[in-house]
């Protein structure tokens, strides 16, 4: 029972103390003339489901949720966001190469259609992030006309 005890409280501890660990905050009040939606004017819709969907993990402005100030969650969501940001940006969209801009469009299309994106784990909590078929239909329409297009 003693050692349970001396457990607990070194968990607690550890608990507090990784609290005020330092993360950083993906927001800005600029939106970029490189921004996907600014660049290719997408219908209200689609720039909805692209907003709702997808900029918080793969933009340089996330709407934080409460919950991100405590760790490790904080850690884990700083993590995510810049892992998200790396695989396709759409704040920096306009500044991607050709070649690079139709590499992520394919991409972004394959994982929609595979239902990879956006992942589970951030729709289990985010419930309005879900896309259903007919939104789901609408943006990849769009998205393989702005592919077309370039």
């Amino acid at each position: 029972m003693k050692i349970l005890k001396i457990i607990a409280i070194i968990a607690l501890v550890a608990l507090v103390g990784i609290q005020f660990i330092p993360t950083n905050r993906n927001q800005s009040d600029i939106v970029p003339i490189t921004d996907f939606i600014s660049t290719y004017d997408p219908p209200k819709e689609v720039a909805n489901i692209l907003r709702t969907s997808c900029y918080d993990c793969h933009s340089n402005n996330t709407a934080y949720p409460w919950y991100n100030k405590i760790q490790p969650v904080a850690l884990f969501l700083e993590d995510h966001i810049e892992h998200g940001k790396e695989e396709f940006n759409f704040s920096e969209f306009g500044d991607y190469s050709d070649r690079r801009k139709k590499s992520k469009l394919k991409s972004f299309i394959r994982q929609v259609e595979q239902n990879e994106m956006p992942l589970a784990s951030y729709t289990l909590i985010h419930q309005e992030a879900k896309i259903s078929n007919t939104e789901k239909e609408l943006v990849l329409n769009w998205v393989n006309k702005v592919l077309d297009s370039i």
